[in-house]
């Protein structure tokens, strides 16, 4: 069990009313996962994603895989 907290942000291209996603970064180098919430229920589950998932994934984002919305 981790006593280190996780640090939530939000994209700065996330000016679209709050349908967004926070991440918490912090946790990727020492335990290799990225916690990731919905920004209008900070309180609510926490996903853990593999950093090597995550990564793919922001580089489909990217790379336009995905399409826009």
């Amino acid at each position: 069990m981790t006593t280190e907290s996780p640090r939530w942000f939000t994209s700065s291209y996330s000016s679209n009313g709050g349908a967004c996603i926070e991440v918490a970064a912090n946790l990727i180098a020492p335990h290799g996962v990225v916690p990731v919430r919905d920004s209008k229920d900070p309180g609510g589950p926490v996903l853990s994603v593999a950093a090597v998932s995550f990564a793919s994934f922001v580089a489909g984002v990217r790379a336009g895989e995905f399409g826009s919305v």
